[in-house]
């Protein structure tokens, strides 16, 4: 079944419709947004005299929703302007141009007899072929579509985007008995190529995989809560990163998503899910009910379990008296040592082995929900693969509760459970009784998990386009490592660096393994991915490492160091094969400078990349400087009168103003990214789709740049208006003195020095500069003091 899905409609224009419309058009489709037609006019229509029957106001519910979208924080769409590309309609005066989608998606209110009717209305007029989906998160799908066409039926299946759609990874699909497989199929290609998520097909039960088991970890949360006397905080520290889940951990995230949508999806489950074992524990502490009496549902509102008293204080909830607390720092010594633990699994083991307040809480909650999760097995889903990534990718848990159950020892948890409790689920006991007696077992690269229905193991197949630099390792594809990097081969004659230091700080190590990476291009003509598949890409080099070494004043060492690093940068700029680096999530500062000189990028839409030095009383000097300066005067000339002034100008105020981009698209806006780059909606297969992409520019016949030695430097005629500007800002208010001297230090490099008339000037020549100015500023107390706030509090000092 071969078709082109591109014109999307999306009917309904709440916060969810909105954002699903917004992220289709992210990806490149033709939407629609429908709504309902108005029935009245508001202050400003009374005012124009407009009608009911007038366009502008028979649109407004959908132009309100669309709006919404496009102030939501964080943003739904990629770029704001681009909220201009959906078509609106309402659903009495544009029905029949749902005849024209693809791919008709319903996301109106939860309630059958509206969905029910809708639907007859869609399956009137919809063309023959295109798919139906219900973004519907309790309503059985196959009671929505009773009576509708045998052709509506086979196109028909529920989609579950979690919110936000942007964000979220996590995608459920929900085929009906009579879905046929071919749009089951369809639909999860698009969700993981183009929509760039983690598609988990579920069965079509209340509240599908994911939130049916969060919520029970939630529920199970707050009876703890209520029944042992914690408090939010305390609630808060302890289920969190510290076990491996979200920093917002439960009540945090309660807020962020809504109270009232918590209530909705718990209900659901209670209500549709007689059989369940643990039915009762899905009723509504009287809490949560006297907050949606309260009308506190979280940020929507203004408070929920957390409340903002001004600008820095936060008050959390008194469960007892209801009132709201200063917040209090919350202490258990047991977990002091515990907590520094690196490795999650190691951590669990460790803190349900303490027998206090708090890690009898974590036992009883961890245990209660893996004993859940293993009892859904195969209520909500026939393979563990996909609970855990439900998990994962819906809930943000590091691990998912199989995958969770090998961490802590299969044997040894099932051991406790039976001298506690008595007896453990099916699944579990089958497991004991296997070989490997986990829930996966891996060998030379291949991951296998526990079949319950065949009662072995079947081997984990990744989506299409996804290239595991684990899975290379294992198969014995490392070249080389140390504590910074590895070096890895990717077949074909390509080979990657990737990153493994905390948060991917560029350092030493790092350094010295993609100069080996150089080596194999120079050597063995190979091309050269750099990227890895951590949280991040990079948070930029080690400022811990600077800081040492600038308090104790071994000037000699930073110079080495910020040459290494020039030279790295300008080794992958002039490599004789292509280098093709592959950011995403964070890439600041000195990563952002080694995306700078790459032949090619590979980055994922979700990129926010920037040179943030400034931040902390620095510049760019590992040739981040020097590239953005040669990016914006590459512009120049290409206008009549154009002002090389005006892109020096524009190099200035990207650097200064510390611009982070919010996606790439806009990262493409500022300069960092070119046309030719490329850009993948799914992170996932970042690295193959860089692989391919070196593969490809190695095939056309790749030549390496010619080093410039025409870089315009403006000299003093170029400094002297930057400093009146910033002049200015400095007797506004805008920035403080110390930014005043920063930035006449940044002008003096950008200009290319100290010189009167315009002259041409190499590479090395703004280098050099570029180095000489951050080896200066290393020395200022004022930058010093901005490296130790950032790295003590995370943001950075106006000092």
């Amino acid at each position: 079944m071969k078709r082109k899905i591109e014109k999307i409609a999306v009917i309904g224009a709440g916060v969810m419709g909105a954002q699903i419309a917004a992220h289709f058009v992210n990806a490149q489709f033709s939407v629609d947004l429908y709504d309902m037609a108005s029935a009245g006019l508001n202050l400003e229509e009374t005012s124009q005299d407009l009608s009911l029957l007038h366009p502008q106001t028979r649109n407004q519910l959908v132009k309100q929703g669309l709006e919404r979208a496009r102030k939501a924080n964080p943003p739904a769409f990629f770029l704001p302007e681009w909220s201009k590309k959906i078509r609106i309609g309402n659903l009495e005066d544009d029905f029949r141009r749902i005849s024209e989608a693809d791919w008709i998606i319903e996301a109106v209110t939860e309630n059958l007899e509206t969905k029910r009717g809708l639907l007859s209305r869609i399956d009137a007029v919809r063309k023959p072929g295109s798919l139906i989906s219900s973004n519907t998160s309790g309503i059985p799908l196959d009671q929505l579509v009773a009576g509708r066409s045998e052709d509506f039926c086979r196109h028909w299946l529920g989609t579950h985007f979690f919110n936000p759609p942007r964000y979220m990874k996590l995608l459920e699909i929900i085929p009906s008995r009579e879905t046929d497989i071919q749009v089951v199929e369809i639909v999860k290609l698009i969700g993981e190529e183009r929509l760039g998520k983690g598609v988990v097909v579920a069965k079509d039960t209340p509240n599908f995989i994911a939130n049916r088991v969060g919520t029970f970890a939630i529920q199970q949360v707050l009876k703890l809560m209520v029944d042992e006397g914690f408090t939010i905080d305390e609630i808060d520290f302890l289920t969190g990163s510290l076990i491996g889940r979200p920093k917002s951990a439960t009540f945090r995230t309660l807020d962020i998503v809504g109270i009232d949508t918590y209530v909705h999806v718990t209900r659901n489950i209670y209500q549709n899910a007689p059989n369940d074992e643990q039915r009762e524990l899905f009723q509504l502490p009287s809490l949560v009910e006297q907050m949606v009496e309260r009308r506190w549902l979280g940020d929507k509102t203004g408070q929920g379990f957390y409340k903002r008293a001004g600008k820095e204080e936060i008050l959390s909830l008194d469960p007892l008296s209801m009132n709201y607390e200063p917040r209090l720092k919350v202490n258990f010594p047991s977990l002091e040592m515990i907590r520094t633990i690196e490795s999650t699994p190691e951590r669990l083991k460790a803190l349900i082995r303490c027998d206090d307040r708090a890690g009898r809480f974590l036992w009883k909650t961890l245990c209660a929900t893996l004993l859940y999760a293993a009892n859904r097995i195969p209520e909500i889903s026939d393979d563990i693969v996909s609970v855990d990534n439900a998990l994962k990718w819906g809930f943000n848990w590091e691990l998912g509760p199989f995958e969770t159950w090998d961490a802590l020892g299969v044997s040894s948890i099932a051991q406790r459970i039976q001298d506690e409790q008595g007896q453990i689920p099916s699944i579990v006991q089958s497991v004991l009784s296997a070989p490997g007696r986990t829930f996966y077992e891996s060998k030379r690269g291949i991951v296998s998990y526990f079949d319950l229905g065949s009662k072995a193991y079947k081997e984990v197949v990744d989506a299409p386009g996804i290239l595991n630099l684990r899975s290379r390792k294992e198969l014995g594809a490392l070249i080389k490592k140390n504590s910074g990097a590895s070096l890895i081969d990717l077949g074909d004659g390509i080979a990657c660096v990737e990153f493994h230091s905390k948060m991917n700080s560029i350092g030493g190590d790092t350094l010295q393994m993609v100069e080996e990476g150089l080596k194999l291009v120079e050597e063995k003509n190979y091309g050269l991915v750099i990227g890895n598949q951590g949280q991040h890409f990079s948070a930029g080099a080690n400022l811990m490492l600077i800081l040492l070494e600038a308090q104790d004043q071994n000037w000699e060492e930073i110079d080495l160091m910020i040459k290494t690093f020039q030279r790295v940068n300008m080794g992958i700029k002039y490599a004789s094969k292509p280098v093709v680096v592959a950011p995403f999530g964070l890439t600041l500062g000195g990563g952002c400078e080694m995306c700078l000189h790459a032949s090619q990028l590979q980055v994922a839409s979700e990129a926010y990349i920037g040179l943030v030095e400034w931040g902390v009383g620095l510049i760019p000097a590992g040739g981040g400087t020097k590239e953005m300066l040669l990016r914006n005067l590459n512009r120049a000339g290409k206008e009549e009168d154009d002002d090389c002034f005006l892109h020096v100008r524009q190099a200035f105020e990207t650097i200064a103003m510390a611009k982070v981009s919010t996606s790439a698209y806009d990262a493409r806006n500022l300069g960092f990214l070119s046309e030719r780059d490329g850009i993948s909606m799914n992170r996932d297969r970042l690295i193959q789709d860089a692989k391919q992409c070196a593969l490809g520019r190695i095939q056309s016949g790749y030549q390496k740049p010619a080093p410039r030695h025409d870089i315009v430097a403006l000299g003093n005629r170029g400094v002297a208006p930057l400093k009146i500007g910033m002049h200015q800002l400095r007797r506004g208010g805008t920035i403080s003195e110390y930014d005043y001297w920063l930035g006449g230090k940044l002008a003096y490099v950008l200009c290319g020095g100290d010189c009167n008339s315009l002259q041409k000037v190499s590479e090395q020549y703004i280098l050099d500069l570029e180095r000489e100015t951050f080896l200066s500023l290393c020395g200022e107390r004022k930058t010093q003091e901005r490296i130790q706030y950032m790295l003590k509090k995370g943001k950075p000092l106006r000092n």
